[in-house]
């Protein structure tokens, strides 16, 4: 990873460390819940993304240095929090998608701030589970 690059995954990762606690607590705030691959207590995540049919998706902004998709590759099993509500699934990393051309189809100011801080882009698809008809 170039110094540039370095510096702005560690300026990013700090400034959600703050900002983060706030935006998950935010009722219509999504947010992507993964187990730690150490804890095993679950992690939730705000992010951008959209949902298309029976699958969510979202690019994570520095890949595979990203904590979540870390988590993502040691369990897929993932909850994401739509518009207030909690739906399971299982996440998918898909390192042949263009997550450039996949931005484009997401939320234009997350997209946007994903595209100017990120690298290493990495397009995540979350395939979410039927409605349980008994809940």
């Amino acid at each position: 990873m170039s110094p540039l690059a370095d510096l702005r995954f560690r300026a990013a990762t700090a400034f959600q460390r703050r900002v983060n606690p706030v935006m998950r607590r935010l009722p219509l705030q999504t947010v992507l819940e993964t187990t730690g691959r150490v804890s095993g207590l679950p992690r939730r995540t705000p992010v951008g993304g959209r949902r298309v049919g029976d699958a969510f998706w979202l690019v994570s902004e520095f890949g595979e240095r990203a904590q979540y998709v870390r988590n993502i590759k040691a369990d897929p099993r993932v909850r994401v929090r739509i518009r207030g509500r909690w739906h399971t699934g299982t996440a998918h990393l898909l390192p042949d998608d263009d997550p450039v051309a996949r931005l484009r189809r997401l939320p234009r100011l997350n997209s946007a701030g994903v595209r100017a801080l990120g690298t290493g882009l990495l397009t995540v698809r979350v395939d979410l589970d039927p409605p349980d008809p008994h809940a």
